[in-house]
């Protein structure tokens, strides 16, 4: 907004070993491999007013919103010892990110 703050609006998460799907076996990472990766949006709107930015937050954890991550790949209930995840969104030629946003005219 106009004096800076960050409100979220949508909140949304993927499990990187899920993302086959949940039916089907945890398929695993690869360390410096690049993933393509679609989040799901909930259903939302907003007024954006001019000079309103968007800002998007990609994290390993949104502990307690969500169940904790602790990026061993392991057992999430049984394990007491974390990693530190390094997460990227790259955007290139080879690489292109995109945020989607339908836009409806105001009447």
């Amino acid at each position: 907004d106009e004096q800076g703050r960050a409100f979220n609006l949508d909140e949304t998460i993927q499990r990187m070993r899920y993302r086959e799907g949940y039916n089907k076996p945890p398929v695993w990472m690869e360390m410096g491999k690049v993933y393509k990766v679609n989040f799901q949006p909930m259903v939302t709107s907003n007024y954006f007013a001019p000079g309103h930015r968007i800002r998007i937050e990609i994290s390993s954890s949104n502990f307690p919103r969500f169940d904790r991550n602790l990026n061993t790949g392991g057992n999430n209930y049984d394990e007491t010892k974390g990693v530190i995840a390094h997460n990227a969104v790259h955007h290139s030629k080879q690489y292109p990110a995109q945020v989607t946003i339908t836009v409806v005219k105001n009447k």
